[in-house]
């Protein structure tokens, strides 16, 4: 039962990166017209470097893809955790009405680092 939650959990949790990554491409999700000044400067500068939001999109859409597939999960954990922890510093500092989201991404890709712990205890050896 718990190795289904988690598959469902983590297939969730891929395809909400896959779309984000996909989205950066092909814009088919609209910008919120009450998105706050920080958000929207931030998201300038951001875009500002040409090489930053395509690289961001193919780590979320590979990560997103490995994190579904069990075999490969905790490598997808490794990639995609460096999108989470920017996100959940985006929206503490500049957006804190998305935190309790962005939480719930860490809390995921903690859960998984936990679940796959024995993969990544050679890397420390």
């Amino acid at each position: 039962m718990k190795n289904k939650i988690l598959f469902i959990i983590c297939l969730l949790f891929g395809l909400m990166f896959i779309n984000a990554g996909l989205n950066k491409f092909l814009n088919y999700i609209p910008v919120p017209d009450d998105m706050p000044e920080a958000m929207v400067k931030l998201t300038e500068a951001l875009m500002s470097i040409s090489w930053l939001m395509p690289l961001v999109a193919v780590v979320e859409i590979v990560g997103g893809i490995l994190f579904i597939i069990p075999k490969f999960r905790a490598l997808g954990a490794i990639i995609i955790f460096p999108i989470v922890v920017g996100i959940v510093l985006t929206h503490t500092i500049n957006e804190p009405s998305g935190l309790p989201m962005a939480l719930v991404l860490l809390l995921i890709n903690l859960w998984v680092f936990f679940e796959n712990r024995e993969k990544y205890l050679p890397m420390i050896k």
